[in-house]
């Protein structure tokens, strides 16, 4: 099996380490998270197998996931990135409006980036994802740098946990609080 810092991570392999993190957070008690399935019509059916093989997608997704943790509200998007740069153009209108609306609802959101060429995991809070999207909107850059990161929320490499986001989660509370 794939681990989150081997080459062979790619787009659904991301998604699928989520997942299993998702899982093993369930059956520990510590969370329950779902993962917000993509609503399509469906065009063509093979008829013998009666599989979908040609749809399209009915609405605008919102985000990937979707939950609570220990009665915290919680929604995010998983991302990946092949360049040190996160184009902006990765992250759609709605998505931030749908963001936005959560936090006032008292949820925390957040982006899980995987930066491939560096080989390493990323939480970024939305806070720090709309202040480089309102930037974008005012005509400055349409992406960030790694270097414009807040590098304490690199995900640390765990034993028993792909994607260990519940650290980082933490971090992010403590963080609101002293902001506040």
């Amino acid at each position: 099996m794939a681990t989150w810092n081997s080459r062979g991570l790619r787009g659904s392999a991301l998604e699928e380490l989520v997942n299993r993190t998702n899982e093993k957070y369930r059956e520990n008690g510590l969370a329950l998270i779902q993962k917000v399935p993509t609503p399509i019509t469906p065009i063509k059916m093979d008829k013998e197998t009666r599989h979908i093989t040609l749809a399209y997608f009915d609405q605008k997704s919102t985000v990937d996931y979707i939950g609570t943790v220990q009665g915290i509200p919680v929604c995010f998007d998983a991302k990946e990135s092949a360049a040190e740069t996160f184009s902006l153009q990765n992250i759609h209108a709605h998505q931030v409006a749908f963001m936005e609306d959560f936090e006032k609802q008292n949820g925390i959101a957040f982006f899980l980036i995987h930066y491939t060429k560096k080989d390493f995991l990323y939480y970024l809070p939305f806070r720090h994802l709309k202040v480089f999207w309102d930037r974008a909107q005012s005509g400055g850059r349409k992406s960030f740098r790694m270097d414009e990161l807040d590098m304490s929320y690199v995900l640390p490499k765990k034993s028993g946990v792909f994607v260990p986001y519940l650290d980082m989660l933490q971090k992010d509370l403590i963080d609101r609080e002293s902001i506040d």
